[in-house]
């Protein structure tokens, strides 16, 4: 037994019990959709599988296609009508030999002695006994030898009685054709013919032609075939009439059918594949031991359909178009001026450009008015002028990346933030040397003044700068698409990213410089923190440098953070610009806006008075006694303080000179400050 196209092949074995058809069907149901089963079995046979069908509840689901050993009987499918429904069967298309009938039903015991199975054939026709040593046991009737066959029996002619005559034919014809080509002058068997062999025999059977004992033609092809001619029945029941078989077609070279049915009522065809075709993006697996059966497996991940039986990955730049039959290129990304990521950076950045410019065209309008003088105009601009871009690095990180904005972020990352900080370490260093150098000598600090002070802010941004030449030199700007970044697990959401050849350390390490003179000045902040408050900044740059400090820690974490995420580039580059214009904002608003709004809501406070020097000589000579004795404990010393002689009443410094009189020491201190005052 096999089923259509060989998906597998079951044999029945011979000495089969009902539990080999049970298993039979259990395998026959392991390929669900493959319903067509070829038999080629005894009748026997056939009935165990029809029965096994009706036990596994799958009567009707088996289009069952019989060999002509099923034909047309009817014992194979006796009480089983039902299971037998809707199969087809065939006969090779034969006729009734009328000579035969006439030839056979005269056969007697008498006068058919020469063949040696009549007997056994008369006894079971007629179900009698001829002799004592009959093996017949079923019956004690005996022959009377005058039963007729077809009179007293029924009588059926045997459907290959055709083929049996044509086949007896064909062989009198090839000897007859050997015959006459190797013996031509010899009646009868000569030499040649007892010497051809069987092989040439075959020859000459295949190479005959002629008109059979139904009229139709006897040949053979190639192959040693004779022409099929088939008839093609099929087992149906109808309300209308009895279940029986019906002539649905035949086969003479080319098929004709016609009035088929189909189990449970169905109009259409049914279908019986091994497996369904696969979806499109879907590949076959071949199932071991069955060659035309498939599972269907998708083409997952950043797979596509190859062909019928293969799936291949795209290229690193491409993923499967929706159908996953080829690939298309991912699609390339950019941080959008219009992406929520971009705008509250962007919001920031121009609130605090406005904000920088406004205090900047308030410094240059009020330029020689005492407060701007007090705060150190020519640092100030500086200070502004790095303000001003950590501000403006927002809009580079945010534009369209190609060279030149790659350039400019390079030079601009860390700039900003390096000419602030630069200029803020500056400050509070200046004041932490005169204060520091007061209390050990009457001599001014060097490189005190605003010359040396911006020849050292100069020399601390060159620092940056030289950095920054030498990474353009050794890893030249350029821009890059990043398809790992947003490589993920659903290929329809990968996008490529394009951004600047700028590495997550190469941009720690632009920061890393300004980062270094932040902690810095934040430490020289610290070391300034008690002197006069009326003669510098170190408070406001202190406080400034504190909050700084805890927004540049916060960003550290976040910025490594999110390294893995799908979306690092948006929130990287979002934080980043956030603590830029965080930093920008802090030193803006703790440094210059008091003194703004002072210049213009308090003009009255904006002028030079002399009587407030007092206050810081005297907060100064205190800080100068903590060196010595405490006055109090010193009844006969003595304190004195006095302004210096060449006092400039439109200098922005005061020179304060303060003498401690010990008569009883015996020594004099003399500390002369240079200090801010208004």
């Amino acid at each position: 037994m096999g089923e259509t196209a060989q998906i597998q092949s079951l044999k029945i074995p011979h000495n089969h019990k009902q539990e080999n058809f049970d298993k039979i069907i259990r395998l026959l149901l392991d390929t669900r959709y493959a319903r067509a089963v070829v038999l080629f079995t005894s009748d026997e046979d056939i009935r165990g599988i029809l029965n096994a069908s009706k036990r596994a509840d799958q009567v009707g689901h088996f289009l069952w296609i019989g060999s002509d050993s099923w034909g047309a009987k009817s014992s194979p499918v006796h009480q089983l009508e039902e299971a037998a429904v809707g199969a087809v069967t065939i006969l090779p298309k034969r006729a009734t030999i009328a000579g035969f009938d006439a030839y056979f039903m005269s056969r007697t015991l008498e006068n058919n002695r020469r063949n040696v199975w009549f007997a056994e054939y008369w006894e079971e026709n007629f179900n009698c006994k001829l002799m004592s040593s009959s093996k017949k046991e079923d019956t004690s009737r005996k022959c009377t030898g005058q039963e007729r066959i077809g009179i007293d029996s029924k009588y059926e002619q045997e459907g290959k009685v055709q083929f049996v005559i044509d086949a007896v034919y064909a062989m009198a014809h090839a000897l007859h054709n050997m015959q006459r080509d190797l013996c031509p002058d010899v009646s009868g068997i000569c030499d040649d013919m007892d010497l051809a062999g069987g092989k040439k025999l075959l020859k000459y059977i295949r190479s005959v032609t002629f008109n059979g004992s139904a009229g139709t033609s006897v040949t053979f092809n190639k192959n040693g075939d004779a022409p099929g001619r088939y008839d093609l029945f099929q087992y149906q029941m109808d309300n209308n009439s009895s279940p029986g078989y019906k002539n649905i077609g035949q086969w003479m070279e080319t098929l004709q059918l016609n009035d088929m049915q189909w189990p449970n009522g169905q109009t259409e065809i049914p279908s019986s594949v091994c497996s369904l075709p696969c979806r499109t993006g879907e590949r076959k697996k071949a199932v071991k031991g069955m060659p035309c059966c498939w599972h269907c497996e998708p083409c997952d991940g950043y797979q596509y359909q190859y062909d019928a039986t293969s799936c291949k990955l795209c290229s690193y730049n491409m993923r499967p178009n929706p159908n996953r039959t080829a690939c298309q290129p991912i699609p390339i990304v950019k941080l959008e001026w219009h992406s929520p990521w971009a705008v509250i950076p962007v919001f920031l950045a121009m609130l605090g450009i406005i904000a920088t410019i406004f205090v900047m065209a308030t410094f240059v309008r009020y330029n020689d008015t005492p407060i701007v003088r007090a705060s150190g105009r020519e640092l100030s601009y500086v200070l502004l002028t790095g303000i001003f871009l950590c501000y403006i690095i927002t809009f580079l990180m945010i534009a369209k990346p190609d060279v030149a904005v790659c350039s400019f972020r390079r030079i601009f990352l860390g700039l900003g933030m390096c000419i602030s900080y630069a200029a803020l370490l500056t400050k509070t260093n200046r004041i932490y040397r005169i204060f520091e150098e007061g209390k050990k000598s009457v001599t001014a600090p060097r490189l005190i003044s605003p010359t040396s002070q911006l020849a050292i802010t100069t020399c601390l941004i060159a620092i940056q700068l030289l950095g920054v030449f030498i990474w353009f030199g050794v890893d030249p700007p350029n821009t890059i698409i990043d398809y790992d970044e947003q490589k993920t697990v659903n290929p329809d959401q990968a996008r490529g990213v394009l951004k600047c050849d700028i590495t997550d350390l190469q941009i720690i390490c632009s920061l890393g410089y300004s980062i270094l003179l932040m902690v810095t000045c934040t430490v020289y902040a610290i070391k300034t923190r008690g002197v006069p408050e009326n003669f510098n900044e170190a408070k406001p740059i202190g406080f400034t440098m504190y909050t700084t400090c805890i927004v540049w820690l916060a960003f550290i974490p976040i910025f490594f953070g999110t390294a893995q995420s799908a979306e690092k580039l948006y929130i990287q580059t979002t934080t980043l610009c956030i603590s830029m214009n965080l930093s920008a904002s802090v030193a803006l608003g703790m440094l210059y806006i008091p003194k703004v709004y002072v210049i213009i809501f308090h003009p009255e406070l904006n002028v030079q008075k002399r009587k407030r020097s007092f206050k810081a000589v005297v907060t100064a000579a205190s800080l100068t006694t903590r060196l010595s004795h405490k006055t109090s404990d010193r009844p006969n010393g003595e304190a004195m303080t006095e302004l210096c002689e060449n006092v400039d009443p439109n200098s922005k410094f005061h020179h304060i000179r303060v003498y401690v009189l010990k008569p009883i020491v015996g020594y004099q201190l003399l500390v002369c400050f240079s200090l801010y005052s208004f």
